[in-house]
């Protein structure tokens, strides 16, 4: 299958499907960002009257932080990758669910 950078059977420009696929992985990943700080904070928020040791509170707080520091940085550097690679990285996933979708019929 030639895959060019044109129409491909009546398909949108690969360009095209490649900004949105990924506009939506990022969008999915800023989601989990999102809701990853949210749960901590809620957890947190909900533990918060029942820790007697202000040297366990210490320690929740400062665990949960480097927790969701961390996964934010990681996220924040997999969509960078993601970015810089994208005609890359998503070409590859498009012309294989083309290929599915020419075999399928």
């Amino acid at each position: 299958m030639a895959t060019t950078h044109g129409r491909q059977a009546g398909l949108p420009v690969l360009d095209e499907r490649i900004t949105r696929m990924h506009g939506r992985d990022r969008l999915g990943a800023m989601a989990f960002v999102a809701a990853l700080w949210i749960v901590m904070i809620f957890v947190l928020a909900t533990i918060w009257p029942f820790i007697q040791s202000p040297t366990i509170l210490a320690i929740l707080v400062i665990a949960g932080s480097l927790v969701v520091t961390f996964n934010t940085a990681a996220i924040v550097a997999l969509l960078r990758h993601y970015s810089e690679d994208k005609e890359f990285i998503y070409g590859i996933d498009l012309k294989h669910l083309d290929e599915m979708r020419r075999r399928r019929g």
